[in-house]
């Protein structure tokens, strides 16, 4: 892999040189850290490499949208705490994959899954990664809705799960981008309504990041915002014309 991968964009970066340019500039950026830590983030790759080797997201590997993640949060949000990068690194695995995780037992299988991630990485990892799953939702009801108002809940409690949660949403914001076709719009209505609460929860002290950090931060939401408007005032516009 070329030397200048720290310098792109982690989306072009994708586009490249896949998956292959992902790893690698984890790889990377990982040296800084002590042995320890290096191992533990490297674990938790494997891990994650493992639970979602069959997984995909549109047209490429979850395991991407892994990376690019805490990718994200190492080194644009400057976050060095290696718990928020492990949990970031897993933040799918308990909602996505609770019985690769925890096997055939008697417990719930999201509560086994992490207390498997807890015996592997501590308490605070799996504390992390339960504050960013979805719970299951009552599907008689507005599951949006219901959606948005567990992301509420759970990084009202949880300060450095915020870190991961927006980490998350501005990478699926970004796919959206790309996204064409009607899923396009349930999307947008989906995410433009957390915008606001995602930029005043971020903007908290008690949120674990340096102030220029948090206007980077906000700045990206405050553009996420602008594009969920204008995909769905485009929609209203082409409803009024087909109704014309």
């Amino acid at each position: 892999m070329p030397g200048f991968l720290e310098t792109l964009p982690l989306h072009t970066i994708t586009a490249v040189y896949g998956e292959a340019g992902l790893r690698d500039r984890f790889a990377r950026e990982i040296l800084r850290f002590p042995e320890p830590d290096w191992r533990r983030l490297s674990t938790a790759l494997a891990l994650a490499s493992d639970l979602h080797r069959q997984d995909r997201r549109v047209s490429e590997p979850t395991i991407n949208h892994l990376l690019r993640v805490t990718l994200r949060v190492m080194c644009h949000y400057r976050v060095d705490d290696v718990d928020v990068l492990v949990a970031a690194l897993l933040h799918d695995s308990v909602e996505d994959h609770p019985a690769d995780l925890a096997g055939d037992g008697p417990d719930e299988p999201a509560e086994a899954a992490l207390a498997v991630l807890e015996a592997e990485f501590g308490p605070r990892v799996a504390g992390l990664v339960r504050a960013v799953t979805n719970p299951v939702y009552d599907r008689s009801r507005d599951v949006h809705a219901q959606y948005r108002a567990h992301v509420a809940a759970s990084l009202e409690r949880h300060p450095a799960a915020r870190i991961i949660k927006v980490s998350d949403f501005t990478d699926n914001g970004v796919g959206l981008m790309h996204t064409t076709g009607p899923k396009v719009r349930k999307l947008a209505r989906k995410y433009r309504p957390l915008v606001p609460g995602l930029k005043e929860l971020i903007a908290r002290p008690d949120t674990p990041l340096d102030d220029p950090v948090k206007r980077h931060i906000t700045g990206q939401l405050d553009r996420a915002e602008e594009r969920f408007d204008a995909i769905l005032q485009g929609h209203t516009l082409q409803t009024a014309r087909a109704a014309s």
